[in-house]
């Protein structure tokens, strides 16, 4: 009896240090299971909304570089069609949703979800101080909260063919006359001087945001009006119309009937010695004749001062009904980075926001430093996108029965200057 007493307890011993084993084990389990939780969920996850569906890789390398410095911010760069975007992003911003950060279209058609409460303002942000003042008003309401991170410049101004201009002697003007001047002799010389359709209307504000600078002086005309102390019945800006008539001598004899494609390819396949655009067709038109040797001009005046019309032509914010406003936050920030801006020019082939930030493309390299020195705003973007129309689409509709022989001169000026009157306070 003693000896099966005594093997019971042994038994019971046994027992208990086996289960006593167990729990530990399940407690030491239970334990690494928590902290893997814990180091999970440490990761934030943030969206990018976009137009851009063109750049997904080159977003792909922003991220890389983003996450050396971030590795527990996944970002994901998710962009929708050009032409849904808005649509897109309203609805989704209207039931309380929508990407992390949003890249924002500029000045007042992104100023509008601001004013709606959509985003998120971010006037205390770090690295704001790097973009000049102009930059930041594309994304700065009237009361002067920031909303946005400028990340690309675009300019228009003049492109040139350098084969041609040498082979019939011509050099880049410095004034007005020099310029009308070259376009009679490669019209003299059967050489169509311009590349430019009246096909698609915007072209046509595009244009007139190029030579109207030149014609009056630079950016006084346009302080003037911003002050409300003169209007587009003022003589300078009726002549600047009347010059964009006179210009029409000067591009391909079926102009009505270009567009945008068939102007490019003018220009590329050296039909035209000139292309009036924007610095985004400098890597298409590179594609479209990689022997191609052309360069740029600013519009010169007649007293000689030179301009290159800018604008901010995108922003990014922070939603302000994201879950992640923190994680947003350092990444907005990394977007003023010099960092971001050097693999942003590199990449896109763009002018970075950023001031001093070089390309090693020699062409966009000259013409990020012709925007620092020669800027002036192209105003039917950056001032002139208010009223219904807006009053940049009455200028392109009626510049379109202009060159249809439908419009006069002085018509066009008064049909802008009675839209604008609507809506833009120094003019009421």
């Amino acid at each position: 009896m003693k000896v099966l007493n005594r093997w019971f307890f042994l038994f019971v011993l046994l027992l208990t240090i086996v289960l006593a084993g167990c729990g530990s084990k399940d407690k030491s389990d239970d334990t690494s299971k928590g902290d893997k939780e814990s180091e999970s969920s440490k990761e934030v996850s943030l969206t990018i909304g976009s137009w851009r569906t063109e750049d997904v890789a080159k977003y792909e390398k922003v991220i890389a570089l983003f996450n050396k410095e971030h590795p527990d911010i996944k970002v994901t760069f998710s962009p929708t069609k050009n032409t849904e975007y808005n649509t897109v992003l309203n609805t989704a911003l209207q039931a309380g949703e929508g990407p992390d950060i949003i890249h924002l279209r500029p000045y007042a058609a992104g100023l509008k979800l601001a004013e709606s409460g959509f985003i998120e303002k971010i006037n205390d942000l770090n690295g704001l101080n790097v973009f000049s003042e102009e930059a930041l008003q594309a994304s700065r309401d009237a009361e002067g909260n920031q909303y946005g991170v400028p990340i690309n410049l675009s300019s228009t101004q003049f492109f040139y063919n350098k084969k041609i201009f040498k082979e019939q002697g011509l050099d880049v003007p410095n004034t007005w006359d020099e310029f009308i001047q070259l376009n009679d002799k490669l019209l003299a010389k059967g050489i169509t001087p311009i590349a430019m359709g009246t096909k698609e209307s915007w072209l046509l504000s595009l244009l007139h945001g190029i030579v109207g600078p030149g014609v009056y002086e630079r950016n006084d005309f346009y302080k003037s009006v911003l002050a409300g102390e003169k209007d587009f019945t003022d003589a300078k800006f009726k002549e600047s119309i009347q010059v964009m008539k006179d210009l029409k001598k000067y591009f391909p004899k079926n102009s009505e009937g270009l567009g945008m494609d068939d102007i490019r390819t003018e220009f590329a396949l050296e039909k035209a010695a000139m292309f009036p655009l924007g610095s985004w067709e400098i890597p298409v038109v590179s594609e479209m004749n990689p022997d191609l040797d052309f360069g740029f001009f600013p519009m010169p005046s007649k007293a000689g001062n030179k301009t290159v019309t800018t604008w901010v032509d995108g922003s990014f914010a922070m939603n302000a009904n994201s879950k992640n406003k923190e994680a947003a936050k350092v990444f907005l920030e990394f977007l003023t980075t010099k960092e971001f801006g050097e693999l942003f020019v590199k990449e896109f082939s763009m002018i970075s926001a950023m001031p001093g930030i070089s390309s090693d493309h020699a062409l966009l390299s000259d013409l990020s430093k012709a925007v620092e020195s020669n800027a002036t705003p192209y105003m039917w973007v950056t001032n002139f996108t208010g009223g219904d129309p807006t009053t940049k689409t009455v200028l392109e509709t009626e510049l379109q029965g202009m060159y249809l022989g439908d419009v006069k001169v002085d018509d066009v000026a008064k049909k802008v200057q009675e839209n604008a009157k609507t809506w833009f306070k120094p003019f009421q």
